[in-house]
């Protein structure tokens, strides 16, 4: 075992301020591990003599601010630069945290230092643009990571509103969660660590509870009518939050975005959905930094909409960032939605006996979901406006939708051409019994609490089969089906 240990890896010694860079190619997983000195993986700092597990497809980097000695498993491709980006992402740390210390001191009535008693007491509320594989995603978990690291007790609130990357939960999700602990990175199927809701809470990289909201499709320009909404019920709950809590809200707020939101289009309708999503997210959010990772055009293009009231920066993209193509994107899918049900398995390589995910166990992550059959009568599944819908321009002059895009459309199981075998359905919060008025788009205006697949339809016998992560009745429940599916292989 050990000689087999040493064939399969080998030390990388870094010099301060490179990174090491890795991908992995389908069915295969990397171990590192910190022999000596200071190393992280996207601002999350790694332990000494711990063997870091990484494995679905996982791109990431190892970078070191002073230098340290690696041991590596071999990977699928695997370099070393010392062209980083990290000083510039922590300047910006430094910047923002400035801003936390003034805005905490202005809730605790506190004079700040004199050579900044005139600058504004709000908190870092971002909002991060950028064009596809750009790393959007990765500069938030490290400016997150930063933050809960600074010692100050600081849990910033990450906001994902990428409905193609899914955050937390599921792909075509947006949802928002105050972080305490460090988002591990070891798999795109975790791309911001496991929630409570699907994971266990005995672990602290699990222990988040995010507010979720269910949208249902990758592509923005799907329904952004439906996509606008729901962000603005997120800022609303965000603001709720923080109005009961003035001292959390010191720690800020940082949203990622899909890269929908920065690409020009030559269609005005995709260029006014485009803007008026981002809008969306200033005016929910409060946004009063807006960062574009590598993109000229988008920066003069926000600079010249937004410069006169809030903080416009164009930072560089990382070197590192990896084109990614249509299919690594629906493999990735599969991954997450696979990890929600089953929970996060990843073979160590050769040799390599004891490993972790992220710092946490690895049997720890493993979940056993629950097969369910129920009526077709005791759950209620909706489907938001109608399956595909021509564009408003493609209607007849003077012609109008007999349904609306954001009408919630009752499903019968029964009906041929239902779309829900193997379909993904988000389980909505039940209704407030104390709302007396009742209101036909209320069911937008509900958070997830789970998700299901129908994995089998018995029309004959009005039965469904239903696959959940957790057990518990549905009798009464209210879902809503998107367009994704999944079959478990």
């Amino acid at each position: 075992m050990e000689n087999e240990k040493k064939t399969d890896s080998r030390e990388w010694e870094l010099d301060a301020e490179t990174e090491y860079r890795f991908e992995l190619d389908p069915g295969t997983s990397l171990a590192i591990k910190l022999v000596q000195g200071q190393a992280e993986v996207f601002g999350t700092e790694l332990a000494e003599g711990k063997q870091y597990l990484f494995g679905s497809e996982c791109k990431a980097s190892v970078f070191t601010w002073q230098g340290c000695v690696l041991e590596i498993s071999h990977p699928s491709t695997e370099y070393v630069s010392e062209e980083t980006p990290m000083a510039t992402y922590a300047n910006l740390h430094i910047a923002f945290e400035q801003m936390r210390v003034r805005a905490l001191n202005a809730v605790h009535g506190s004079p700040n230092s004199d050579d900044d008693s005139d600058a504004n007491a709000e908190p870092p509320r971002v909002l991060v643009l950028g064009p596809e594989n750009s790393g959007k995603t990765t500069v938030c978990k490290i400016l997150t990571n930063y933050a809960v690291r600074a010692g100050q007790d600081w849990s910033p609130l990450l906001v994902n509103v990428d409905t193609s990357e899914g955050g937390w939960s599921c792909p075509g999700a947006i949802s928002a969660a105050p972080v305490h602990s460090p988002l591990p990175t070891c798999s795109p199927a975790n791309p911001l660590g496991s929630a409570a809701t699907s994971a266990p809470t005995a672990l602290s990289s699990n222990a988040l509870l995010p507010l979720v909201y269910w949208y249902g499709h990758t592509e923005t320009k799907r329904n952004p009518l439906l996509l606008d909404r729901l962000i603005r019920n997120l800022g609303d709950n965000v603001r709720e939050k923080y109005d009961a809590d003035p001292e959390g809200r010191a720690s800020g707020i940082i949203v990622d975005t899909p890269s929908s939101f920065a690409s020009s289009s030559s269609s005005s309708s995709s260029s006014d959905h485009r803007h008026t999503l981002i809008k969306s997210c200033v005016d929910a959010f409060g946004i009063n930094v807006i960062l574009v990772v590598g993109h000229e055009k988008l920066n003069v293009e926000m600079q010249r909409t937004y410069g006169s009231r809030l903080s416009v920066v164009k930072i560089p993209k990382s070197g590192g960032v990896v084109e990614l193509d249509h299919s690594y994107r629906e493999r990735v899918h599969n991954y997450q939605l696979r990890t929600y049900m089953y929970g996060q398995v990843i073979e160590a390589p050769p040799g390599i006996s004891s490993a972790t995910l992220g710092g946490e166990t690895m049997t720890d992550l493993v979940l056993s979901p629950s097969s369910v059959v129920i009526g077709f009568d005791d759950l209620t599944i909706y489907r938001i406006g109608e399956e595909s819908m021509a564009p408003s321009s493609a209607l007849p002059i003077g012609g109008t939708r007999i349904l609306s895009e954001m009408q919630p459309v009752l499903i019968d199981p029964a009906q041929s051409g239902s779309g829900l075998l193997n379909a993904v359905l988000a389980l909505l919060a039940p209704l407030n019994p104390n709302d007396s008025e009742r209101y036909d788009e209320e069911i937008l205006d509900l958070n997830v609490t789970g998700f299901l697949i129908i994995t089998s339809l018995d029309i004959q016998s009005r039965k469904m089969t239903i696959l959940a992560p957790n057990q518990g009745s549905f009798a009464g429940r209210t879902a809503v089906v998107g367009s994704f599916e999944w079959q478990d292989q």
